[in-house]
């Protein structure tokens, strides 16, 4: 089998997410056989760095040999157990460990298969939950270039229109407040001053806000100072709103620590995750909410007031077993500190690109770093061939527009990562 054999039997029969299937006319469809650590390999042999970690899930390498072996013990127990009425250890262990991980007062873990799913589950929650206290709160506030996923209730309160203008009559009602212009202090106090006013005015009909806290991803990893997140807890504390926490992206250790709300040493009612849950391997989500909240729920039977949601493979065996061996790297290898000599390199290798002509700025999040270009036009899809370049540069790069993101797997080595950015450097000088 080689790369073209492969790709002609898929565009026979498949349609590719986010992907304009035209463009695979001209554009050639990359198959993969294999991958190891961060690279992947096509049919032909070639390699390529995976400086996206397969759209920001993986965490510890393709293929990691740990967490092949946890799942592989556990495809000989227990492959699937409903979750309703049952429970099983890999489960139970998991929402311990998720417990014990979180800012302080999370103490219930409910589970779905991605990352939409579980925002689709917290914004019910959230609902409900009000309407379980006797308050009709139908209206969800999100930050402007917010994402938050692409199923309808995910979409409605996201702020990206190519992903959002289509389905528009389609969506919940939801409102955005400014995100913060930058990554300053004062830009963090500038937008908690104009989210107070919107509470003033409607704190009445406002269910939560949602956030990605401190890097807004699919919206072009735009960085915020965490004194936004601290200012923003505050106030949904003195209105009555919920504070939603969208880590899907940001959590376990992409901003620097645990969890970016660590950083802002707040603790919101809801904290969604997915994405490096499972180190990248499988699906699964799970939202993390308070005591108050669950209560709010607890009652006998009546189907008014139960959380009535549910998933076939909600918190899958396999899945679990991903997730606790995960968990498990993180504490034998002091991950989050070990990253931090990694966030020092890219911050050195960022310093390449400040005085870079098209360079509009750079920034950096932990092990998250962003080249935004400036003077494109949509219809230059400069992202596209930012990607093609790079690719023959055997790096994997997926730009957002105009905004080159960098955010690899962990077990990147020095020279790997200058690698990823020199292929960069090498595909702005190609422009």
């Amino acid at each position: 089998m080689n790369n073209l054999e492969m790709a002609t039997r898929d565009l026979n029969v498949l349609w590719h997410p986010c992907t304009q299937m035209k463009d695979h006319e001209t554009i050639p469809l990359i198959p993969i056989a294999k991958a190891e650590g961060v690279y992947l390999e096509d049919f032909e042999g070639n390699r390529t760095i995976d400086a996206i970690s397969s759209w920001w899930v993986n965490l510890f390498g393709h293929c990691n040999p740990y967490i092949n072996q946890k799942i592989k013990e556990q495809l000989e127990t227990l492959e699937h157990v409903i979750l309703a009425g049952f429970t099983h250890e890999g489960i139970v262990r998991l929402s311990e460990r998720l417990v014990a991980l979180a800012p302080q007062g999370l103490t219930r873990c409910f589970y779905a298969d991605n990352g939409s799913s579980a925002i689709e589950v917290t914004l019910k929650m959230s609902y409900h939950s009000h309407k379980n206290s006797g308050k009709e709160k139908g209206l969800f506030v999100s930050l402007s270039e917010s994402y938050h996923g692409e199923t309808l209730g995910a979409l409605s309160v996201g702020d990206v229109a190519l992903y959002k203008e289509t389905y528009e009559p389609l969506l919940i009602r939801s409102i955005q407040t400014p995100s913060p212009r930058d990554q300053s202090v004062e830009a963090a106090l500038e937008a908690a001053h104009l989210f107070e006013t919107l509470l003033q005015e409607r704190s009445d009909e406002i269910a939560a806000l949602i956030v990605e806290p401190l890097v807004q991803g699919a919206g072009g990893m735009r960085m915020y100072h965490p004194r936004f997140l601290s200012e923003a807890k505050r106030l949904c504390e003195e209105y009555g709103v919920h504070f939603i926490a969208d880590e899907i992206l940001v959590g376990f250790g992409r901003t620097g620590s645990m969890f970016a709300c660590e950083q802002a040493n707040i603790t919101p009612d809801f904290l969604v995750l997915s994405k490096g849950l499972t180190g990248g391997y499988l699906p699964l989500s799970v939202v993390l909410t308070t005591e108050k909240v669950y209560g709010s729920f607890y009652c006998d039977y009546n189907p008014i007031r139960s959380f009535l949601h549910s998933h076939s493979y909600t918190g899958n065996a396999l899945a679990c077993a991903a997730a606790n061996a995960t968990l498990d790297i993180f504490e034998s290898e002091n991950t989050i500190e070990n990253n931090r000599k990694t966030i020092s390199l890219i911050a050195q290798e960022l310093k390449r690109f400040e005085s870079v002509p098209r360079v509009k700025e750079v920034r950096q999040c932990g092990m998250i770093a962003a080249i935004e270009l400036e003077g494109f036009e949509p219809t230059d899809r400069i992202g596209l061939k930012i990607h093609q370049h790079c690719m023959t540069q055997g790096v994997l790069i997926r730009p957002l527009g105009s905004v080159i993101y960098v955010m690899t797997p962990y077990v990147i080595t020095p020279e790997e990562l200058t690698k990823v950015f020199d292929a960069i450097m090498s595909a702005l000088k190609s422009i």
